[in-house]
Order: C-alpha cells, then structure tokens, then sequence
C-alpha cells in the first residue's frame, strides 16, 4: 500500500458523552429521549444483539481498539439504528475530527446530487466545457480535456504525486492553474491514479454549475437533509474549500452519511441520494493500486473505494490514517472509524490494524 492512505438498549451501558473516557461498549440516548429518537440530528439507538450481533462479542471489538493507541472514534449502524459507539484518546461524541479525503466521497455525492438537479448535463463534460473561462487562459492544457468521469474514477492522466505535489497544491494561489499547469501521463487509457489536483476541480466546477460554494451545496443537499447541523471544512487560497481533503465532521454524522450510502441513498426513509448515483459509485470501474487487508479485489467507484471483504462486496471512503466510512449493503451495515495521523512510515501499520477491527465487526454481522 502506498503510504500516504495505507490509507443499545439504553438500559445496558452509559456512554460518558462529556468526555469521551468512557470504556463501555454501547451507545446510549441523550437523556430523556425516545427509544427511537424523534430528533432527525442524531440516531435511533439499538443494543447490538438486538440487531443480530453478540454484545460482549462486540464490546471486545471496541475494548480492543483501545489498544491500538490510535483510535478517536469507532461506530457501528446496522438496519438503521446505531448500535456500537466508542471514543477514545479524550475525544467526545460532539466533536468535530477530520475525515481527510474522506472528503472526496463526499464530493462524489455532491457531484450526484447536481446531476440530479441537472445542474450538470454529463459525467462526459470535459474540464474546458465545465470551467470555460478558466480553460480559455490555458488553452493548451492537458486538464481541459479531462471529463468529469475520469477525475471521479481516478483515471484522468494527469501527472501528479503526492508524496511530493500535495503541499504545493494546498498552498497554490490557484489551484485551478496548477491543475491546468499538470502534463499528461503517456498512458491511454489512463491507469489509476491518486489524485488530488484532479479532485481539486470538483469545487470550483460545482460553484460555476450550482452558483453556490461547494459548502452551501453540502449544507443544503446533503447536510441538513440528514440532519447534520455543525462541520467545518478547509479551505485553499482561493476561499473555496477544497473538494480533496479538510472537512470535519462530528463521528455520528459521518455515520449518517455511510448508512444512507448502505441503505441505497435513504435516511429514515426518505430518498436523500438517487439510488443509481448510490449504486454507479460503488461499482468497481477501475483496479485501484492501493491494498488494505484483508480487503481482496480492490477497485474504484466515483471516489469510493471497493473490494470484498469476508465474503460481501464493500465499499468505503478512506482517509489518511484510517478514517474509514465502510458500507457493506449486503449486512445493512455501516462501520465508521477515526484515528489519529500518523507518520508516513507508521501509516500501513496503522491502515491495516483499523482495518482488521472493522473485518471483525463484519465477521460478526455475517
């Protein structure tokens, strides 16, 4: 793996919410709430076993990760209820922890929802006809001719490493123009390839279609529908935060996002996301270079991660240092984790043993 992403009854536990300390195993309504909480911000709350998987058998899963040292949160949702929720290192249900390109996915989903609204004609519009005036400046460039499909499925074949360009691209005064500034690969078609200046496209594409900073767009589309009341997110030189990386979310609310993309692109039977967009993201399109294990036939969607997992098709968004959105429809499971970042040397290490844990809690699912 390359190294950048080697990358409830309430009745039977208390969480401490306050501070996050707590080592029981379950989560637990907020006080005086309904078992099955009427507030759309925050979750219906099962016991595990409720939902076919063993408490304690559980419960040693979460103990577990604190062993690893690095864990901040690891939550399980299954057919809609959250039934497992641990923090970890003094971090807190309300916090908001990064998810890092985790924030590609949810770019994909934002690019879905404007093809929904028709805001965007075709996944076929290249660069130079979604950003013309930019395009126009650089007429020679190998990026205006990239279609939107190739920056969502990794295959845009523009040279970029990000080993060695990603800070350049964070700090560039425009990253539009050092996307523009990028030469082609001589491969044809394109092989895949982690890119974040492709990506970095998405926003400024989404703010020239939608006349809205791609924030306003995940607030109203996307956010507020499921409930999402607080996120932060970074933002380039320009202003626009970026479509790549930076976005910060409370653990719960990433948990929201991956159920609906488990549950076909519902949230509490409401259709939130087109469920062919659900399904076209998730399909593998392309191998994909980077491993974890033990994930097998490791592919791409539109920005989404897939592979098989002890038997089942999965699909998940990843982040640096483990920040794992897992949806595994097959179980009408969602398994979100988060973790401190590590050093570079450290990061396969690290992928891999999160990811054991989240093997684990499919294991017991299955």
């Amino acid at each position: 793996m390359n190294t950048r992403r080697q990358f409830v009854s309430a009745g039977v536990t208390t969480l401490l919410f306050a501070n996050g300390t707590s080592r029981n195993a379950f989560a637990t309504q907020p006080p005086n709430a309904s078992p099955l909480s009427a507030n759309a911000s925050d979750w219906p709350i099962a016991s595990p076993e409720s939902q076919g998987i063993g408490n304690s058998a559980l419960a040693k899963i979460l103990d577990d990760g604190e062993t690893l040292g690095v864990m901040r949160s690891l939550l399980v949702v299954r057919n809609g209820t959250l039934i497992a929720e641990r923090y970890y290192g003094g971090a807190a249900m309300p916090d908001l922890l990064g998810v890092n390109s985790v924030t590609k996915s949810v770019s994909s989903i934002l690019v879905g929802l404007a093809l929904q609204q028709r805001k965007i004609a075709s996944l076929s519009n290249t660069v130079g006809m979604l950003l013309p005036e930019a395009a126009a400046k650089v007429p020679t460039s190998s990026a205006n001719s990239v279609t939107l499909t190739q920056i969502l499925t990794g295959t845009s074949g523009l040279a970029y490493d990000y080993r060695t360009q990603l800070r350049l691209l964070a700090t560039a005064p425009d990253p539009v123009q050092f996307a523009q500034g990028l030469p082609s690969e001589s491969q044809t078609p394109a092989a895949w390839a982690y890119n974040d200046a492709a990506i970095s496209l998405i926003s400024p594409i989404l703010e020239r279609a939608q006349g809205a900073p791609i924030e306003e767009l995940a607030r109203r589309d996307l956010f507020a529908r499921l409930g999402i009341e607080r996120f932060d997110w970074l933002r380039d030189k320009t202003g626009r935060c970026m479509s790549y990386m930076g976005l910060k979310l409370r653990s719960r609310d990433l948990a929201k996002i991956a159920w609906t993309m488990a549950n076909g692109g519902q949230w509490r039977g409401v259709q939130i996301l087109p469920r062919d967009w659900v399904d076209d993201s998730t399909r593998p399109r392309v191998p994909a270079s980077w491993r974890v294990a033990p994930i097998s036939d490791t592919a791409y969607g539109y920005l989404w991660f897939t592979g098989i997992l002890n038997g089942h098709k999965v699909a998940w968004a990843w982040g640096y240092g483990a920040q794992f959105a897992m949806i595994v429809p097959s179980l009408n499971l969602a398994i979100t984790t988060s973790a401190t970042d590590p050093r570079p040397q450290d990061l396969p290490r690290q992928n891999g043993s999160v990811m054991g844990l989240v093997a684990r809690i499919i294991e017991l699912a299955s």
